[in-house]
């Protein structure tokens, strides 16, 4: 399995920007893709999630209202929809995939799935 980030870049707070996951190397569209960031000196801390196979769709609650994540597995890309950024956003974005999922979410353990290389996101005020 191979994922590849990509989207990120420089936005002024109060601007939107949309990360794509590449994904290949699985066989069907049953699998789950997690979005993850992680800033310097800060844990990482998860984004949102969803199965592929039927759109299901998870957001910490720390993270509903200003990310959208959707998929196209046509083109085998999972989408992150950022909006109202804030200088507190700036990360390295990173996405995760696995045909398992955690028991109460659907989202790949970050122990076991698969990772992308990662793309910085940089927001200013």
């Amino acid at each position: 399995v191979q994922l590849q980030a990509s989207g990120g870049g420089l936005v002024q707070a109060g601007g939107s920007l949309r990360l794509s996951c590449a994904v290949s190397g699985f066989t069907s569209e049953h699998y789950h893709v997690g979005w993850f960031r992680q800033a310097p000196g800060k844990k990482r801390e998860e984004i949102s999630c969803i199965t592929v196979s039927d759109g299901t769709t998870y957001y910490p609650d720390s993270m509903r209202g200003r990310f959208t994540i959707a998929s196209d597995y046509a083109k085998n890309t999972v989408y992150l929809q950022m909006n109202s950024l804030k200088p507190g956003d700036t990360a390295v974005y990173y996405c995760t995939a696995d045909t398992q999922r955690l028991a109460n979410r659907p989202c790949p353990d970050p122990r076991f799935a698969s990772w992308g290389q990662g793309t910085l996101v940089t927001v200013s005020s």
